[in-house]
């Protein structure tokens, strides 16, 4: 079942409750598909009336700070050894060369890192551990979560919501224009094929001119 199709089948505050667990678990470094959850989500609330796209934004955001925070929290504590139960535990996801790429990305970018790394699914997933292990100061690691996260979540909820409204409303306006050209085409491509069919057909062979006496 698509994860869209699950999140209809479930209660509004579920659905919040959901968006915001996943990208909160995510965020804190397990590796979870948060972005196709929020997407999902953001897109079913511009089809059901019962999901506020605001509420599930500010839940989405919710869950990004404060997940984020937690992983910041439990990098500054476990350091590095930390990062090397989770390349055993997820290889895939926090291997040595993933971790080294993301260390320098955030030795290079500092606060930046973590900000940016909001919109990119390694970071997204690196980004609260790894700054609490290299002991980042808290402060800058908040205003960057916090504006991150924000501008990510409440984002990404705007601009799929208003594209799903904009779409379903261009498919009900033009819905009969559609079927009408549909048709035309239809029709259009078999008097086409059929014109070039009667092109290609082979001449009839000339019937042979009956033999002269005498010859």
């Amino acid at each position: 079942m698509h994860v869209q199709e699950w999140l209809d089948t479930v209660p509004a505050a579920a659905v919040y409750a959901v968006v915001a667990l996943v990208i909160g678990l995510e965020s804190l470094g397990i590796p979870l598909p948060g972005e196709i959850i929020l997407v999902s989500a953001a897109l079913l609330s511009s089809q059901h009336g019962g999901i506020d796209p605001l509420v599930l934004g500010v839940c989405a955001s919710a869950g990004a700070v404060i997940g984020d925070s937690i992983g910041y929290a439990i990098g500054r504590k476990g350091g590095r050894p930390l990062l090397a139960w989770l390349g055993g535990k997820f290889p895939k996801h926090f291997s040595e060369g993933h971790v080294a790429t993301a260390e320098r990305s955030f030795q290079k970018w500092g606060m930046w890192a973590v900000f940016f790394g909001r919109f990119v699914a390694l970071l997204r997933i690196f980004a609260g551990p790894l700054a609490g292990v290299l002991r980042m100061p808290y402060w800058k690691f908040l205003i960057a979560n916090v504006l991150g996260g924000i501008l990510w979540a409440g984002g990404t909820t705007a601009v799929i919501y208003y594209v799903g409204v904009v779409a379903e409303s261009w498919l009900k306006r033009f819905s009969w224009l559609g079927l009408v050209l549909a048709v035309a085409i239809g029709i259009a491509s078999m008097l086409i094929v059929k014109r070039k069919a009667g092109k290609v057909q082979p001449e009839p062979e000339p019937e042979p001119e009956p033999a002269t006496a005498g010859e």
